[in-house]
């Protein structure tokens, strides 16, 4: 029997949440790109210093996909406030997170954020959360991107009958579920390997390799969080090539286990690939 005391699901999945609006520069973009690794290495690289700095003025700097992450993450602290959701915040773990670009990110820009719950399943001693946030440029009120973020919350499963566990998604495809790590080696032309870097999502030397230092070419990203990384140890990024997707894991170069898994869909290849 489910437990009554627990989280509601129709409550849940039928909350609404309210129109936020987001607003960025292109200091926000340059501060995020240099946090990420942009001109770590070298300070004038040509291929990083676009996202920093431009002769032009900074109204013309390039803006990184991922930087579009921070859009959904608002989110997350107005979960303490969604009627049935009973969660220890504590125990809240970031699993994966999907993003469309639909267009490329402007330097600055104000967004209206709509956010919607697009999944809740039940995992016996957990329950994983979906939040599908689609943002909008405020003045033409186009579809800037979506993103996609899954997050794991201990202790707050149990509720429904185990021998049938509720789940519920509003989109028909994970994105994992069409991902396998091929059993060949990873592409030479692909390999690249980041060192001392905290944060596993923070691949994006990664992405401009492949996107041949246009962020205009990403189509989507999918990382999955596998497992904690350590500050200071080194991360081992082994890439597949298979047609406009490129599939990559991401290693623990001392404990040599995966800690992030994913996929970046392009709309076409760089010409050196």
């Amino acid at each position: 029997m489910a437990d009554k005391s627990a989280c509601n699901p129709d409550l849940i999945i039928a909350h609404k949440f309210p129109v936020t609006t987001y607003v960025y520069t292109e200091r926000d973009v340059a501060v995020y790109a240099l946090g990420v690794g942009a001109c770590s290495r070298n300070a004038v690289d040509t291929d990083e210093l676009k996202y920093v700095y431009h002769e032009n003025g900074q109204q013309f700097i390039k803006v990184l996909p991922t930087f579009s992450t921070l859009f959904s993450l608002r989110g997350l602290p107005q979960l303490s406030g969604v009627p049935g959701l009973k969660f220890d915040k504590r125990l809240l773990l970031h699993g994966q997170q999907y993003i469309e670009i639909h267009k490329p990110l402007p330097s600055n820009a104000s967004l209206l954020n709509k956010t919607t719950i697009a999944g809740f399943h039940d995992k016996g001693k957990a329950a994983i959360l979906e939040l599908e946030t689609r943002s909008y440029e405020k003045e033409s009120g186009e579809l800037l991107t979506l993103n996609r973020t899954s997050v794991f919350l201990r202790g707050a499963g149990g509720f429904s009958d185990p021998s049938k566990p509720f789940t519920y998604s509003n989109y028909p495809v994970n994105p994992a579920s069409a991902m396998k790590i091929p059993k060949t080696q990873p592409s030479a032309a692909l390999l690249y390997r980041l060192s001392g870097d905290y944060n596993p999502l923070h691949s994006d030397p990664m992405i401009a390799k492949v996107a041949g230092g246009h962020p205009d070419m990403v189509k989507s990203i999918f990382a999955r969080f596998l497992l904690h990384v350590y500050p200071g140890e080194a991360l081992i990024t082994e890439m597949w090539l298979e047609g406009l997707r490129v599939i990559y894991q991401v290693k623990a170069k001392e404990r040599n286990r995966a800690v992030l898994l994913g996929y970046i869909d392009v709309h076409r290849l760089a010409a050196s690939l």
